[in-house]
């Protein structure tokens, strides 16, 4: 530690992202990054942006982003037109993660602890430690579930994933309702990062948003519209609480997203085809993937995401994960009470399932 640092830089526990191995030749199964390419219209947006007066050479990055990002909050609300949304409803950020932490700031720092589960997204205490806030963690039934009635007593604000992370496993949409219903003085966050990966049939909470001003709905481009390295996010919300993060947004960076950003992401808002075609091979291999590892033994979570949580009872899961990374295939394992036995594995394309699958075969 350097005497220079702040009492706040001194306290904090920084959240640890999921390994990037500079090594080639992995099966990289760690960081829930979708298997397939994104958009081929969102590359040509991409290389378009570079272009300026018919000559791509970059000309066009000698300027500013448009700071409001209109084009991309337009695409969003018609995305979700047919639930009220309009662009005013729309806040974007870099990353989700950038989104989740200016909510933290502008509308979870309040005198009584906000409430989250003791399993899930370990950025969420990062962020507490990082703006001063308290909070509760409320434990996870045994099955892993999220209970709402457990949530229905005072707080200063609610978050949680759903589908949760990184059990995923979903929480049905009445179940939602009936936490932000019942919590009217309260701003409840719903992180839905992984919720494209539901059943076709499961809707997002930004159906709700119109009935409720307290709820925020927070998605990102990183996992079903395979845009990881482009780092873009959004929230959804009445236009009071989307205010309040615009200025906390302009108070810390007028420009969070850049030009080839914003024309990537407008572009993957509006390809529904390779959206829907990627999330339904993706859903695909999960329920494959989840089939074939019961065959070897394996206890594995519902998952409505592009991941399972998976156990073996006679095998040690930092065993199984050092054993695989020997092969070249890198899973997560989480050193954490309740889950130190559990495993989660990103699903790959079919091929990479395959060789998994071949490995854990081997492995037991």
């Amino acid at each position: 530690m350097s005497k220079y640092w702040s009492a706040v830089t001194r306290g904090l526990t920084p959240y640890v992202p999921g390994e990037q191995p500079k090594l080639s030749k992995l099966i990289k199964l760690n960081t829930n990054e979708n298997p397939y390419p994104p958009s081929p219209q969102a590359i040509a947006a991409i290389t378009a942006e570079l272009s300026a007066n018919g000559k791509a050479d970059g000309s066009n990055l000698r300027l500013y982003p448009d700071p409001n990002a209109d084009r991309l909050k337009a695409a969003v609300a018609r995305h979700f037109a047919s639930a009220g949304i309009t662009p005013a409803h729309v806040f974007v950020g870099n990353g989700s993660d950038e989104v989740l932490a200016h909510a933290f700031q502008g509308l979870l720092k309040h005198e009584r602890p906000i409430l989250y589960p003791d399993i899930t997204y370990s950025f969420y205490p990062v962020y507490c430690g990082l703006y001063g806030i308290d909070y509760e963690q409320v434990a996870l039934n045994a099955q892993f579930e999220l209970e709402a009635d457990a949530y229905l007593k005072p707080n200063g604000g609610i978050i949680f994933p759903n589908p949760n992370a990184p059990t995923g496993r979903l929480l049905p949409l009445s179940e939602v309702e009936k936490i932000v219903a019942g919590n009217p003085d309260s701003v409840v966050v719903l992180d839905e990062a992984y919720i494209d990966f539901a059943a076709l049939e499961i809707p997002s909470a930004v159906s709700l948003v119109s009935r409720y001003p307290n709820l925020l709905v927070v998605h990102t481009l990183s996992k079903s519209r395979s845009l990881a390295g482009l780092r873009v996010g959004y929230a959804i919300g009445q236009p009071e609480l989307i205010a309040g993060l615009e200025r906390v947004k302009n108070s810390f960076n007028s420009y969070p997203l850049d030009r080839l950003a914003l024309a990537g992401a407008v572009a993957a808002m509006e390809d529904l085809r390779h959206f829907e075609q990627t999330r339904k091979a993706v859903m695909k291999s999960r329920d494959a993937l989840v089939a074939e590892m019961q065959k070897l033994g394996f206890d594995t979570l519902p998952s409505a995401a592009n991941f399972i949580f998976t156990r073996h009872p006679q095998h040690d899961a930092a065993t199984l994960s050092a054993a695989l990374r020997e092969r070249s295939i890198i899973v997560r394992h989480f050193r954490q009470s309740r889950i130190e036995q559990y495993l989660r594995i990103t699903i790959g394309t079919d091929d990479e399932c395959m060789l998994l699958l071949a490995a854990l075969r081997e492995i037991l």
